[in-house]
């Protein structure tokens, strides 16, 4: 809250905090703006009888959309286009030599994948918004519980629907840029963040209130918002933390000058992987749900599906889904970060760690750090991931539940984020406000020692 507060204070920083604030209710207004095509009113009739909490496909994209999906707006796609296509180019690293290349460039090879990206990004958004507006054409979006949403089906009609579905998307990711470089944060979680919390405290609310004020718990209300406040402490304080590897660097002498000399440390995060586990093993268990709906109700592997994968709360889908945030954690990790090329990079600039020698025996103990690393923020994972379903069956709320173990981490961390950078920049513009102070301090003693230096020559002048 301090931080805020000087942050306002600070004209340059109140400008930017004002400038993301009005790109957030731009974003939110293009959210409930609906696509030419779509009956609205059917729409808003369906919404009433489908529940969207679940964390499969269609409720993680309408969660990142802040309910835009579900509503067909202009931005039903919401920022998922771009997360997706930032995942695929990370993973390509792995398999394309041409943009591992790019990576060790710097900034330009990192402009050039931003390029990569935001091509890739309309290219999934094309085919996104075909699959949901066809989804929604044949009901399979709404569970086959709502009557036709799109009156007209023709396929010019479907053609400008995708268009402006994938228009929408581009002008997200470019309002997202905007403010990642005008703003404070990064333009992408920042409208992430407002998306959640666009329909985090309606739903929380709704448990306790209910839908007519009688059918609530405010029991069950107390419970879960406690529960949430702890989880959300637990989150900041385990993101916050870091395993230190001690660096020690040689001293150099290069032409006249010696440098080096210095100890340092390697951070290392506990959940170097980040929210990306719970994402993947949530849509990829979604991929049998979405099959299903195309299917027979009266065929048996549609059954089993809805029975235990449609199912959170079924013991297939929570064992699947947990062994599936253990491999992505180990796999996700093992991309991002290379033991092999830190141990190299530490060898070329004389670096080392006290009692390990340089080199591949560096690797090898970065490795074991990891491997350790990951089995703590496995179980962490798992443990923010699996408390909502356990609240779930424990207090019988019908997933209801306003929050999941994406949402939490998303929250914690995107807040943490951007409340750093504001920290930063609200330090820096104090010291450069001091420094200006400081000088013109300078200039005025140098100009009132050259008044008197001349009223005492003139003062000398007269007397003689």
């Amino acid at each position: 809250m301090r931080t805020l507060i000087q942050a306002f204070r600070t004209k340059e920083l109140r400008n930017k905090i004002l400038f993301v604030f009005g790109i957030i209710i731009i974003y939110r207004i293009g959210s409930f703006i609906p696509t030419p095509g779509v009956d609205y009113k059917v729409v808003r009739e369906c919404l009433t009888t489908v529940s969207s909490a679940s964390e499969n496909f269609v409720g993680l994209v309408n969660l990142f959309s802040g309910g835009a999906m579900l509503q067909l707006s202009i931005f039903a796609l919401g920022v998922m286009p771009y997360i997706t296509a930032s995942i695929v180019i990370q993973l390509l690293r792995v398999v394309i030599p041409r943009f591992e290349a790019l990576h060790k460039e710097g900034q330009s090879g990192e402009a050039k994948l931003t390029q990569y990206t935001r091509y890739l990004t309309i290219g999934l958004a094309v085919l996104q918004s075909t699959t949901i507006l066809v989804t929604a054409r044949s009901g399979a979006l709404f569970n086959y519980q709502c009557s036709q949403v799109i009156p007209d089906g023709s396929v010019w009609n479907l053609i400008v629907m995708v268009l402006i579905m994938t228009g929408g998307t581009g002008l997200i990711m470019w309002m997202a840029e905007l403010v990642t470089d005008k703003g404070i944060g990064q333009g992408m979680s920042v409208l992430i963040f407002m998306s959640i919390c666009s329909g985090f405290l309606p739903q929380l609310w709704q448990i306790g209130w209910g839908s007519n004020g009688t059918d609530g718990d405010w029991t069950k209300f107390g419970i879960v918002s406690g529960v949430l406040l702890v989880i959300l402490i637990f989150v900041d304080f385990v993101e916050l933390s870091q395993r230190r590897i001690p660096v020690q660097y040689t001293r150099r002498m290069i032409g006249r000058k010696m440098y080096g000399g210095s100890s340092t440390y390697l951070p290392l995060k506990i959940n170097m992987s980040g929210v990306i586990p719970p994402i993947f093993a949530s849509s990829i268990l979604a991929i049998p749900t979405l099959i299903a709906q195309f299917g027979s109700s009266s065929a048996g592997w549609v059954t089993w599906i809805n029975n235990n994968l449609a199912n959170t709360t079924s013991v297939w889908y929570i064992s699947l889904y947990a062994l599936m945030i253990v491999f992505f954690c180990f796999f996700y990790t093992s991309i991002t970060f290379n033991p092999d090329e830190t141990a190299d990079n530490m060898k070329r600039y004389g670096g080392f760690i006290p009692g390990i020698r340089a080199g591949s025996a560096t690797s090898r103990y970065l490795n074991y750090v990891m491997n350790r690393l990951n089995t703590v923020g496995a179980v962490y994972l798992l443990f923010v991931a699996l408390i909502p379903t356990v609240l779930i069956m424990a207090l019988n709320l019908n997933s209801r539940l306003p929050f999941g173990g994406t949402t939490i981490l998303i929250i914690a961390g995107v807040g943490l984020d951007t409340l750093r950078q504001a920290k930063a920049q609200t330090e820096q513009f104090q010291y450069a406000g001091f420094l200006f102070s400081h000088d013109e301090d300078e200039d005025s003693k140098s100009k009132k020692a050259k008044k008197s230096k001349k009223s005492d020559d003139d003062k000398s002048s007269e007397s003689k």
